[in-house]
């Protein structure tokens, strides 16, 4: 078995998918999860891309149709966290429009992602090393700190948190972990980044948000595609078993060897 065929067996992607019977599906896997949690509902923090958006969709058919069944109100409530200014942030309220979403919040992270950094740019002090934390250590500590919000609001609400990661970035390690990674239920993950977008055009997703660049977030400027120097299109032909180009294929395949730690489980002995 080649590298690239253990790769799609293990992260599950299929070489072409029917939207509407993977929507069917992954709506039908919330529900059973959220009855077998005996929980309220389902916590989805909407960055104003189309993982986030794809996943609230979900998320509300599976709440709507929960209440419906059981007589009892099930929740998806939606989170905004922006770090001070987000200049998109109309996308993440877009999304919350075109699905309906009752219940919305918005955490700013910007004062606690400050004074997490200041105390460990101070901590680094005291051991002789005087520096200010680099751009993707204060990144890393920016999706943690969003995750403690998350699961603030999810421990005091009885609710689930969802994760938005696929099969494109699990190939490539490309979340944080403990950060984005560090979620109760993730029902993306067998898809790629172009089944995403087919699955986003069939739940309706707002247009600008299907088009937009892909970014975490966490710094400006900041892109998918040009930090990992490779583009969604060849990522998604590598899973669904066709051939991308040698030097595409093997700085993907390098991504996921070297990102080994993420997916796995601690540990231990």
């Amino acid at each position: 078995m080649s590298l690239q065929e253990q790769i799609i067996r293990e992260l599950g992607v299929k070489p072409e998918i029917d939207p509407q019977q993977e929507i069917r599906k992954r709506v039908d896997f919330l529900k059973d999860y959220v009855r077998k949690s005996g929980t309220a509902g389902l916590l989805i923090a909407i960055s104003g891309g189309i993982d986030s958006a794809v996943a609230a969709g979900l998320c509300k058919i599976a709440t709507d149709e929960l209440t419906e069944e059981t007589g009892k109100e099930h929740m998806t409530l939606g989170v905004f966290q922006p770090y001070g200014e987000q200049t998109d942030i109309s996308d993440s309220y877009a999304v919350a429009e075109a699905f309906n979403l009752k219940y919305r919040v918005e955490t700013n992270i910007q004062e606690a992602v400050d004074e997490i950094s200041l105390e460990t740019e101070h901590s680094l002090k005291s051991i002789g090393i005087s520096k200010h934390l680099s751009r993707g250590g204060k990144g890393n500590i920016k999706a943690r700190t969003r995750m403690v919000a998350q699961y603030a609001l999810a421990f005091e609400l009885n609710l689930l948190v969802v994760g938005t990661d696929h099969a494109s970035e699990a190939i490539t390690g490309f979340y944080t972990k403990w950060g984005d990674g560090a979620v109760d239920i993730t029902p993306l993950s067998t898809l790629n980044k172009r089944q995403v977008r087919l699955v986003a055009a069939a739940l309706g997703v707002p247009g600008a948000v299907v088009t937009k660049a892909p970014t975490a977030g966490l710094w400006d400027g900041q892109t998918d595609e040009d930090e990992l120097g490779l583009t969604y299109e060849e990522n998604s032909d590598y899973l669904e078993g066709k051939t991308i180009g040698d030097e595409s294929r093997e700085k993907l395949e390098k991504h996921y060897l070297k990102t080994a730690h993420k997916r796995n489980a601690i540990p231990g002995i």
